[in-house]
Parts: C-alpha cells; sequence; structure tokens
C-alpha cells in the first residue's frame, strides 16, 4: 500500500511537471509579443490573437507565422525564428473561438 502511494504521488507530480511545461511557450509567446511587437501592431495581444480561429492559426503554423505577423502588423519587424513557435502557439491558445483570454 505504502508503494502504491509513492506511485500515485510520483505520478501527480510528474502530471503536474508536464503541464507546466507544456504551456510555457504560450506564456513565453505572450511575453515576446509584448515586447517586441505590440508597440509597432499597435493592438494588445488579445486582439492580435483574436483575428484568427485555433483552425486558422494551425493552418498558418509556425512556417507562415512571420509573414501573419506582417499582414497584421507591417510596422513590425521581423522576429528571431527561435521566437515564432511561442507566438504561434501563444496565438493559437488565445485565439477567437478558444474561449481564453491574454493579459497583455
Amino acid at each position: 500500500m505504502k508503494d502504491f502511494l509513492k506511485l500515485v504521488l510520483t505520478g501527480a507530480v510528474a502530471l503536474t511537471l508536464v503541464t507546466t511545461v507544456a504551456s510555457a511557450s504560450a506564456a513565453k509567446g505572450q511575453k515576446i509579443y509584448a515586447k517586441k511587437l505590440k508597440k509597432a501592431c499597435g493592438i494588445n495581444g488579445a486582439k492580435f490573437a483574436a483575428k484568427h480561429t485555433q483552425d486558422e492559426w494551425k493552418a498558418i503554423g509556425e512556417k507562415g507565422m512571420q509573414a501573419e505577423i506582417k499582414k497584421i502588423c507591417p510596422a513590425a519587424k521581423d522576429l528571431k525564428d527561435k521566437y515564432l513557435k511561442d507566438v504561434y502557439d501563444f496565438a493559437e491558445k488565445f485565439a477567437s473561438d478558444s474561449g481564453n483570454v491574454p493579459s497583455c
């Protein structure tokens, strides 16, 4: 019984850590948007992400993010490739049909 309890607690801790890591890139993308794009875009992150639904963001994907950012925010400078996945995760998580609202 004691071993089973340890196993359950270990599983709960592991699940908590995996959940935190999975949401980290969207949070990082939110910070990148606020720091690098918000001023150039002239809109907050909620309005940026709400430009598309989750399915539309998925269709745009990571590879199309640079072009889509330029389309929405013509004055924005190109982001480094290492930031695009996080901004994509942010936009997809807070899309118009997600029900989530970012704080930026």
